[in-house]
């Protein structure tokens, strides 16, 4: 409840909705929005619609905007405002706020419940009064308007509201040009500047050459995550760029409990598009943070975004800030430039930068804030080896009839640097920071270097790391007037020739870290991404030797069923174990057993070869024989009946359901097995192994399977030994088919 004061007498408005959210504990959450309808104030006979809201006290706030029912309705018409200074109590006088459809997310997001259209948020500093008027441009406003007073609060979250999400989650990795295969690398410019400051006249415009053109028209089929060969970023040299400083999200005080879905991920990040916030230039660089809270929230709660639109902000004193979650270092889907957001990223300064003449009233850019925007979308791009200075074509992703500049699936060129008018119909980012542009481009060009691109041949990649017993060959694509040095462990390994393009090195035993490092004609120098080198002249061992023994499975005449087992080890990395005989294959580093089959009636080797990354063998193997000894061999005491069938493996088994009868096999061997037909009317038996009872085996199975192999027992090395089977007589299926052992020497 909000009081209102009209000609001198107090009145009470009522806000019709608030976000406000807690914690766990109870507690106020960083941040709040609330929200108060507008209501009609159009005379009888007045020309315009007009709505608003009269003079009135409020709850504390610093950012306000003017949002309405749909996402995509355009509102025609002035929107002014008035707060209250909570210090001095003091009333500002009226400002214009701009409405906004053009910074925005694309369908899915932008048409997610909840989604508003909204003017861009005036950040006013903290206050506690505002009064609103909107006035149509005819007789028509759009419906639910309402404006939406954000509390950006301290930016701590209280236990329990936070749901952070690692920067690694989920999505598509944009691929690293410093990591790519040999790239054309001209030296740079002759710029000598470490940390280029951006200039232009004071009056300066951008050349016509700088707007975007359309590129010719084909049926395109745009998607979300692709590009078309023929879209692929046109730039003369893989660059790369130094990591500004940022402040995270979590610095700046994102409440992450807000965040409802996952971050949308495009394949790669072509271009930037520069915007400015137009929340107006009052704040101060203290502030800064506040107001991207603010402007966090106003996306999030009154908009109904999944998240900040931005991917970056820059503040007035050049300060960084991480915007949209997902990772500043992935090609994280913004909400920016409706109808460009798959494969650009977002830059807003914080401020309004409209010309001094236009409404709202704009100011210059500082230097450090265009210091800020070059050395951010250089590294950005630089991250996909895209040249600041460069241009590249994009498609347009606005559906057509929803206020995109350009037709859905028209391809444009764009400077890989632009202003977000370029992409929408909009004045964004203003007049005075559209000017400035070009002197971007040529300081985020200035803080770029050639990526230096190697390739490592004689050694083997595994994980992203390479194998060698001692020798492997670095190669590059060297740059005209360049000269470069290998260097091993921060140690100068190798200094090739001039025009040079690879390196022999022979390394000793161990794990080393391979760069190349290139110094230009300018004088500007660059590293290529560290390559690890294991060196490895160790061969691997078989701490288990190979073992060979029966388990159960289905046994014919031919192929007795067998498991051999070992375990492998190496110092560095064991890759593979390769089975040449008896039959050939090729097993995981990690795997210890093989599943196979044994030749009945002959010795066998089983011979086996263990692999490491760097090309290091070990072998070893065994011999070994496996025999049958079919029902007929047994010693057999009391009732057993013949029953003649081929599925037997001698022709006929024997069965009996008398209780205490037996049959046992005495062997030479080292391991052995039982075998029997299973049905699921057959009962048990007790087993003896050399006169000591082992324990009772049901042969009973649901379906009717012969030549069951069910039960096996190994010894450490070769002896006589007898197996006995035991009819136990079990209740209501007492009979036993037996069908002989299976063992092994």
């Amino acid at each position: 409840m909000a009081t209102v004061v009209v000609a001198g007498t107090v009145t009470y408005l009522v806000s019709s909705g608030s976000d406000a959210t807690t914690s766990a504990s109870g507690k106020p959450s960083p941040g709040q929005v609330r929200q108060y309808a507008l209501r009609d104030m159009t005379a009888g006979t007045a020309a315009k619609k007009v709505a608003g809201l009269p003079a009135a006290s409020t709850e504390p706030f610093s950012l306000l905007g003017v949002t309405w029912d749909k996402p995509r309705s355009e509102l025609r018409g002035t929107v002014r405002v008035r707060t209250r200074d909570a210090a001095s109590g003091r009333w500002s006088g009226w400002r214009e706020v701009e409405p906004e459809t053009e910074d925005a997310p694309d369908a899915r997001e932008g048409a997610a419940r909840g989604s508003r259209g909204g003017t861009s948020g005036l950040w006013v500093g903290p206050s506690n009064g505002v009064e609103v008027r909107v006035t149509g441009h005819g007789r028509t406003l759009p419906a639910g308007l309402r404006v939406d007073l954000v509390d950006p609060g301290k930016g701590t979250v209280g236990s329990g509201t936070s749901r952070p999400r690692a920067a690694g989650e989920g999505g598509t990795d944009a691929r690293l040009a410093a990591a790519a295969d040999p790239i054309d690398s001209p030296a740079p410019g002759d710029s000598s500047s470490a940390t280029p400051e951006p200039s232009a006249p004071a009056g300066e415009e951008p050349t016509p050459s700088e707007s975007p053109t359309t590129a010719t028209t084909a049926t395109p089929t745009p998607t979300a995550t692709t590009a078309a060969p023929s879209e692929r970023t046109t730039a003369a040299t893989a660059v790369t760029a130094p990591k500004p400083a940022m402040v995270s999200r979590a610095a700046w005080g994102a409440d992450e409990s807000l965040v409802k879905d996952p971050p949308e991920y495009d394949t790669s990040v072509k271009a930037v598009f520069v915007h400015h916030s137009d929340t107006g230039n009052s704040y101060t660089c203290a502030e800064a943070p506040s107001v991207v809270r603010s402007i966090f929230l106003y996306h999030v709660k009154s908009e109904g975004w999944n998240d900040i639109g931005y991917n970056f902000l820059v503040d007035k004193c050049g300060t960084v800030y991480e915007g949209r979650g997902g990772g500043v270092d992935r090609p994280v889907h913004g909400a920016h430039t409706y109808g460009f957001n798959t494969d650009t990223a977002g830059i807003a300064v914080l401020g309004t930068y409209t010309n001094a003449n236009e409404t709202p009233a704009g100011v210059a850019p500082t230097q450090a804030a265009l210091n800020g925007v070059a050395k951010v979308a250089a590294w950005k791009l630089g991250l996909t080896g895209v040249d600041p200075a460069g241009k590249t074509t994009l498609t347009s992703m606005a559906p057509n009839g929803t206020g995109g500049k350009y037709p859905y699936g028209e391809k444009v060129s764009f400077y890989t640097i632009s202003g977000h008018r370029d992409g929408f119909a909009t004045a964004c980012p203003g007049a005075q920071l559209y000017a400035k542009l070009g002197a971007i481009r040529t300081a985020a060009k200035a803080l770029t270097t050639p990526a230096v691109a190697v390739t490592l041949t004689g050694a083997t990649n595994v994980g992203g790391r390479y194998y060698t017993k001692s020798s492997v060959t670095v190669g590059w694509k060297p740059v005209e007037g360049a000269t470069y040095e290998v260097r091993v462990d921060g140690t100068v390994a190798a200094t090739p020739a001039a025009g040079a393009s690879s390196a022999a090195l022979t390394l000793q035993p161990g794990t080393h870290s391979v760069v190349v490092h290139a110094k230009y004609s300018d004088g500007s120098t660059a590293d290529s991404p560290a390559s690890t080198v294991v060196a490895d002249v160790t061969k691997p061992v078989f701490a288990t030797p190979p073992a060979l023994a029966l388990r159960r499975a289905t046994v014919n005449t031919t192929a007795v069923p067998v498991t051999l087992g070992w375990k492998a080890t190496d110092n560095a990395l064991l890759t593979s174990v390769k089975a040449t005989s008896p039959a050939a294959k090729t097993f995981a580093g990690t795997t210890t057993s093989w599943a196979a089959t044994a030749k009945p009636g002959a010795a066998q080797t089983w011979s086996l070869t263990a692999a490491d990354a760097a090309g290091n063998t070990a072998a070893s193997g065994i011999s070994r024989s496996v025999a049958l000894m079919p029902e007929g061999q047994s010693t057999r005491t009391g009732t057993w009946k013949k029953t003649t069938n081929s599925s037997y493996l001698g022709g006929y088994g024997l069965y009996s359901g008398s209780k205490g009868a037996s049959a046992s096999w005495t062997f030479t061997g080292r391991s052995a097995g039982l075998v029997v037909k299973r049905q699921s009317n057959v009962g048990a038996v007790v087993v003896y192994v050399d006169g000591a009872k082992v324990g009772t085996l049901d042969t009973r199975a649901s379906k009717l399977a012969y030549r069951q192999l069910i039960w096996t027992r190994s010894w450490s090395a070769s002896g006589k030994h007898t197996i006995k089977v035991v009819v136990a007589g079990t209740s209501g299926r007492p009979i036993v088919c037996i069908d002989g052992i299976a063992y092994m020497r």
